[in-house]
């Protein structure tokens, strides 16, 4: 089951590796936008699909989440809710009744991880009753039963850049969301976190992984993975004592 949600029921969930503002005519999200829109419709929702947009930053979230909803609008017909925390605030389950998509944006990873955590579990429910999630960035990286978090460091051994370490100095890896049975890093390219993951899988810290570069996107849904986007998708299986790495892009 690598690669597939790891509940019961096959339900699509959307990680893109960061890079903003949105490009290529938002191609990478028109397909989430489109699951948004039908399960409105099969709810009988006329004034729009109500979307969730969680963002957990100190000072900037209500101007980011402004910024975000304009660009959104281009993509679909939404009642934006805003699910805003700074750091350190807990996000409560009641953020999300009756919502009919779910992104979580980026931003400071573990920041994201602790103030989602006491709505893990709704979001699982969600997701698993056909509630499609895009996670963007740290969005993304939360997603997986073990979330890559930061870190550039596995004891004295340099594993990445100091400046893509979220600032974590130890490799971090702590319970996600658990939609997916996959380790997750983002910006791979951009901030070449493609080697973090490598190390997590050697060490035996997660069983492998993907890491996603900025405008691409992983759709995980009834069929084949997908790759959407200018980037790629790198595919980390650990291998007989050693790690495998192999690339896919756009479909």
């Amino acid at each position: 089951m690598v690669g597939a949600p790891s509940r019961e029921r096959v339900v699509s969930i959307h990680l893109v590796g960061g890079g903003w503002p949105m490009e290529d005519d938002g191609a990478v999200y028109r397909p989430f936008f489109e699951e948004l829109a039908a399960h409105a419709e099969a709810a009988g929702k006329i004034e729009g699909a109500r979307l969730a947009i969680v963002l957990v930053r100190d000072g900037d979230g209500p101007e980011r989440f402004a910024e975000l909803v304009t660009a959104f609008e281009h993509l679909g017909k939404i009642d934006a809710v805003a699910v805003l925390a700074p750091e350190g605030t807990p996000i409560e389950p009641a953020s999300f009744a009756e919502v009919d998509g779910i992104v979580v944006w980026g931003g400071l990873t573990p920041a994201y991880r602790a103030s989602l955590e006491p709505s893990f579990g709704e979001l699982r429910r969600l997701v698993a009753s056909g509630v499609p999630y895009l996670g963007f960035s740290a969005g993304a990286a939360i997603a997986a039963e073990k979330a890559v978090v930061g870190g550039w460091k596995i004891d004295t051994v340099e594993i990445g850049a100091e400046e893509a370490a979220e600032d974590l100095e130890q490799l971090t890896v702590a319970p996600g969301i658990g939609l997916i049975d996959l380790a997750v890093d983002v910006h791979a390219a951009q901030w070449g976190s493609v080697s973090r993951l490598i190390a997590a899988t050697e060490a035996g810290v997660v069983d492998g992984g993907v890491a996603i570069d900025e405008h691409t996107a992983l759709v995980i849904g009834e069929g084949p993975l997908q790759v959407l986007g200018r980037g790629s998708v790198w595919k980390i299986t650990p291998d007989s004592g050693s790690v495998r790495v192999s690339t896919a892009g756009a479909s």
